[in-house]
């Protein structure tokens, strides 16, 4: 009698077992540890694009301001090299030994180079070795967060069901955009209450995000290690056991068998690279250094581009659940090919309401594809690989096309003094990326099992 009542009080041995309630509180799990890590790496991002003059600063020498903030973007740049590497690595990890153990250690690896950055002593004080260090752990830093996004996306669309896929993966550049409006908001706060240039900002104040990964990484680490790894993995993991195989070479798997959509996911990944950091980083530093905006009013129209902006990814995520990730991302393509040189020209301007209108298209086109992307990659490679691809071509593109928009930017308008040369590049970009959607397939709603 003991023994059948405490079989029945025993958890379902399968996530399939498990009763709805069950069911809903491993998603609330995955979903709030994916939100958690992907906020804490683009938190980060945004405090170095937001106080990139402040650390400029105090990192670099500044006999020169406008070298020492091109330095400050070209650290920011040079960090992504290392995001290859550990898109490989924890991609191979991550459908090796799967998403649970990637995620749980790639977020204290981040976490910790974040909260060191905090730390760093300033140029004053330790000479050329604060930009060297600095250097050091972003590279740290993006080497680990290399997995976060795609993992993040990975793990929740393999949870998610298959008619709210759009929806639910949405949350992860949701996230992505609720990092970057608490770190507007500081900045914000902070440079209108005491100034770029105050004492408070450029000895403690700008140091304070860097330092809040410290706890939240923690504590996302702590929940991802209470969660299972997701149902379409394990189930993945027992034919292969029953086969008596292994998936011991994944990345060796994804370049000779799934070379093609790993090159076409590549080429739509390079329109939400350069238009991510081109939109919500750049724009706010080019408002101010090229056009001369007022700082404080810069960053309140990033700031309310940035709330709409959450609003607009679920929407943009649900939308394509009913229509389909391949016509969303062909339209923000098209978007951005029409609108990008005629949006830069009014962003010259120096009116608050048509630099915030033109902001908010740009946002809107922005989060059509972002909103679409990480559900569509999610979707293009199979179990097996899923991980490795996903992984391999969002850091990739951000490597290359991502991490270098800011500075690019800033070099295009150096070499030509054209202040719209960036609008082309973007231009350039989202016409590649539109001509890789056509040669793509739409596996929108297909069960993830069934990818080949």
């Amino acid at each position: 009698m003991a023994s059948s009542t405490n079989e029945a009080v025993q958890p379902a041995t399968t996530y399939a077992e498990a009763t709805e309630a069950e069911k809903h509180a491993v998603l609330r799990k995955v979903t709030g540890s994916s939100f958690l890590g992907n906020f804490i790496e683009w938190f980060d991002y945004a405090t170095y694009s937001y106080f990139a003059v402040v650390i400029a600063q105090v990192v670099f020498p500044n006999d020169d301001p406008a070298l020492a903030l091109i330095q400050t973007f070209a650290v920011f740049a040079l960090s992504f090299l290392l995001r290859p590497i550990g898109a490989i690595f924890w991609g191979n990890m991550g459908d090796k030994k799967g998403r649970k153990w990637a995620l749980s250690v790639s977020i204290l690896l981040m976490s910790g180079a974040t909260f060191l950055i905090g730390c760093l002593p300033g140029y004053a004080v330790i000479g050329v070795g604060a930009p060297l260090l600095l250097l050091l752990l972003r590279m740290v830093q993006s080497f680990s967060a290399s997995g976060e996004y795609a993992g993040a996306a990975t793990f929740l669309a393999e949870y998610a069901p298959s008619n709210h896929r759009g929806l639910y993966c949405s949350l992860v550049p949701a996230s992505t955009a609720t990092g970057l409006l608490i770190g507007s908001a500081l900045a914000t706060f902070m440079f209108m209450t005491w100034g770029h240039d105050s004492s408070f900002v450029t000895e403690w104040g700008w140091r304070i995000p860097f330092l809040l990964a410290g706890p939240l990484g923690l504590i996302t680490h702590y929940i991802r290690t209470r969660v299972s790894d997701s149902p379409v993995y394990q189930e993945m993991q027992e034919k292969l056991e029953a086969k008596g195989e292994s998936d011991d070479k994944p990345i060796k798997l994804l370049l000779t068998k799934h070379l093609r959509p790993l090159l076409v996911s590549f080429g739509a990944c390079m329109l939400n690279a350069v238009g991510f950091y081109a939109v919500l980083t750049y724009l706010p530093n080019y408002l101010q250094d090229t056009v001369g905006y007022d700082a404080g009013s810069s960053s309140l129209i990033t700031t309310i581009c940035l709330v709409a902006y959450i609003a607009f990814i679920f929407l943009s995520g649900r939308i394509s659940d009913k229509v389909g990730r391949k016509k969303m991302l062909i339209i923000a393509c098209v978007g951005f090919i029409i609108f990008t040189v005629p949006a830069f020209y009014l962003l010259n301007s120096q009116n608050f309401a048509i630099i915030l209108i033109v902001e908010l298209v740009m946002c809107l086109l922005l989060t059509i594809n972002d909103g679409t992307l990480s559900s569509y990659l999610s979707e293009t490679f199979p179990t097996e690989v899923r991980y490795s691809g996903f992984a391999l071509s969002f850091n990739f593109a951000n490597a290359i096309f991502g991490g270098s928009a800011s500075f690019i930017s800033i070099a295009l308008i150096e070499a030509t003094g054209n202040a719209i040369a960036p609008a082309w590049y973007m231009v350039a970009i989202a016409v590649v990326a539109f001509v890789a959607m056509c040669m793509t397939h739409d596996h929108s709603g297909k069960k993830l099992d069934d990818v080949k």
